[in-house]
């Protein structure tokens, strides 16, 4: 294997050497022998191997061995400094050129056994169901393309609206009266036309709605709204099929999206049986905000953000270059409080039967 230097800068402070990664993390590493400058410092005119680096730091003057050498970038490798230099592209001038800030994140969580272009690939081999393509969901599939997912099917039944302006930028005043999936699709097309893409007109009614669109999908996203069980028949569709999903929304104060892995965390259905009883007044609050009927107040800035968070999430899935964040719960953001995150788990139900559909437990 050759290995590359990621992008880092560095310097030699009495026995330390300083290594800077990013504007906000700074590595400090003893090095009284000066081996470890010696050894960043081949790195950066370029990749080598184990053995050409054991050669080249025997001219400098330091007798150490090929395993040696190994076992330094080990370390490396884990402080996030190297990375396999073949993975750092696909090899393919277009799809680098076209997927150039793709590559550069990945970049970052690339190791010696986690080649960059790999998360790359994976997305262009992705199949994502997109259930929504209005106020989230018109940003969420912009981001999806933007990711380069290789295959996308947008549901919705809803016709462009001169309301919408407010929080859809995907569409125009052009497409006033014309179907938000066709055209949502369209923009695809035009924006990257290496992205299968499939509209599907039609109203999500209950699970069995969900059935056939399913099969060969990796991830669901987006939301369905409409009906205080919509969330509940995803999970149960997303649980008969064996599919990750995650869900975005939000009120005026808040916004949210959670996610579930069927048979490994806890679902929506769990959550549901874990809320207050009815005759509580925390339950009667419930069933009120419930019924609440609000004029969906969800202006640019919330629904880009949740469609945004939706596809961040969406793309843990989908590459697996970290862990999924809000995977058996909700990630809340209180837009009064700046911002800040709050995880709310859900409470695992012994017997859900919508788990049990999946086949395992958490």
């Amino acid at each position: 294997m050759r290995v590359g230097l990621k992008e880092c800068v560095w310097e030699t402070v009495e026995d330390d050497i300083v290594v800077v990664v990013d504007a906000s993390e700074a590595i400090t590493l003893s090095d009284p022998e000066g081996q470890v400058a010696a050894l960043l410092g081949e790195l950066s005119r370029g990749p080598r191997t184990p053995a050409e680096l054991s050669a080249a730091l025997g001219r400098r003057g330091f007798a150490v061995s090929e395993s040696e050498v190994t076992e330094g970038l080990t370390g490396l490798d884990v402080l996030g400094l190297v990375e396999d230099a073949d993975g750092r592209w696909t090899g393919d001038a277009a799809v680098d050129a076209r997927h150039f800030s793709n590559l550069s994140f990945f970049g970052a969580y690339a190791g010696l056994d986690r080649p960059r272009a790999d998360f790359v690939r994976r997305l262009r081999a992705a199949h994502v169901l997109v259930l929504g393509v209005g106020g989230g969901g018109s940003t969420l599939v912009q981001c999806l393309a933007g990711l380069g997912v290789g295959r996308l099917t947008l549901v919705d039944r809803d016709q462009v609206e001169s309301k919408n302006f407010a929080r859809q930028f995907l569409y125009r005043h052009r497409d006033i009266g014309r179907s938000k999936p066709e055209r949502a699709a369209e923009w695809v097309r035009e924006y990257d036309p290496t992205i299968e893409v499939r509209a599907v007109e039609r109203w999500i009614r209950s699970a069995a709605d969900l059935a056939d669109l399913t099969e060969g999908v990796d991830l669901i996203a987006g939301g369905v709204d409409g009906h205080p069980d919509a969330g509940l028949w995803v999970n149960e569709a997303a649980a008969r099929a064996g599919v990750p999903f995650v869900v975005g929304g939000g009120t005026p104060s808040q916004i949210m999206y959670q996610s579930v892995i069927p048979g490994r965390t806890p679902c929506l259905a769990c959550d549901a049986a874990d809320r207050p009883s009815a005759d509580s007044s925390a339950g009667t609050a419930l069933r009120l905000a419930e019924r609440l009927e609000l004029s969906n107040p969800l202006t640019g800035p919330m629904a880009t953000l949740i469609g945004s968070l939706v596809a961040f999430e969406a793309k843990r899935y989908l590459t697996g270059f970290e862990l999924p964040r809000a995977a058996g719960g909700r990630i809340v953001l209180d837009l009064r409080e700046g911002l800040v995150p709050e995880w709310q788990p859900f409470t695992r139900e012994p017997d859900c039967s919508v788990c049990a559909l999946a086949g395992g437990r958490a």
